[in-house]
């Protein structure tokens, strides 16, 4: 799953949810629509055609991250 806005890096993901910004995630192409709302999701970033470089393990509440592991 990639979160809305395109973070380059887990440090600047986790800036932003202990800033308080609203992080929404999604699941891109055909996977998409199924997201979990709560619990636990995987983020990956940066976005696709960029290669992957950092993956984080996030708590979700009502579609928002609310903590980076």
């Amino acid at each position: 799953m990639y979160t809305t806005c395109n973070y380059p890096t887990k440090k600047a993901l986790k800036e932003a949810v202990n800033r308080g910004d609203i992080v929404t995630y999604y699941q891109p192409g055909p996977f998409g629509g199924n997201e979990p709302r709560d619990g636990t999701v995987y983020i990956e970033g940066p976005h696709y055609p960029k290669p992957h470089k950092w993956y984080a393990e996030c708590v979700a509440v009502n579609g928002q991250i609310v903590r980076v592991r």
